[in-house]
């Protein structure tokens, strides 16, 4: 497997967790990076079924918060990195920053490093993240920042990913390859523009 960025996003129960470990199989060493917190019983639940699923040759590596300290000190020696994910992640982030003015310019700071930490390695890596911005519109404060922000998030990420798949239904559809990204439609239009078209 030759090194790539690969980030998976969908709905929930769109069948991207799922993508995303059939695309690590493809390797003999993988590191699974899990964000999720046990902080009550269904997730305790949740986190059990999860580990139950993989397989026990991965290693994994739990860690809500502090990604770029504690991936590059696991990720030695494997062929995978499979984050998941990226949803999470932020939304521990912002908790943790909630009485901060600047979360989200610290939080897409903290992706930054991230996406740094992925190119610097030697790994694929495979993040999987939500799309939380198909649905209403959150009724709370909180809620409407939490998707704002993993809204950019996810554009950065798949700015710089090799692949993007969008899942839905149990099926992934590899949208960049597809797909024009917003900036290079703007410019196009501004070209056009100025040239009268």
């Amino acid at each position: 497997m030759s090194k790539e960025l690969i980030l998976i996003l969908g709905g929930a129960r769109s069948g991207k967790s799922g993508l995303g470990e059939q695309l690590a199989r493809a390797a003999e060493r993988v590191l699974f990076v899990a964000t999720a917190e046990p902080l009550d019983a269904e997730m305790e639940l949740r986190i059990a079924n999860h580990r139950q699923q993989r397989p026990s040759t991965w290693k994994t590596l739990e860690e809500p918060r502090d990604l770029t300290s504690a991936i590059p000190k696991a990720l030695d020696g494997y062929d995978v990195c499979l984050l998941d994910c990226l949803t999470l992640w932020v939304s521990n982030l912002l908790l943790s920053l909630e009485r901060c003015r600047d979360a989200e310019a610290r939080i897409l700071s903290e992706v930054e490093r991230l996406l740094e930490v992925c190119e610097e390695s030697s790994a694929t890596w495979v993040m999987v993240t939500n799309e939380v911005g198909l649905g209403i519109v959150p009724d709370s404060r909180l809620g409407r920042e939490y998707r704002d922000i993993l809204g950019r998030v996810n554009q950065a990420v798949a700015s710089r990913a090799d692949r993007v798949y969008f899942t839905v239904a149990g099926f992934g559809l590899d949208i960049k390859s597809l797909g024009i990204p917003i900036d290079c439609i703007a410019l196009c239009n501004d070209s056009a523009n100025e040239e009268g078209c």
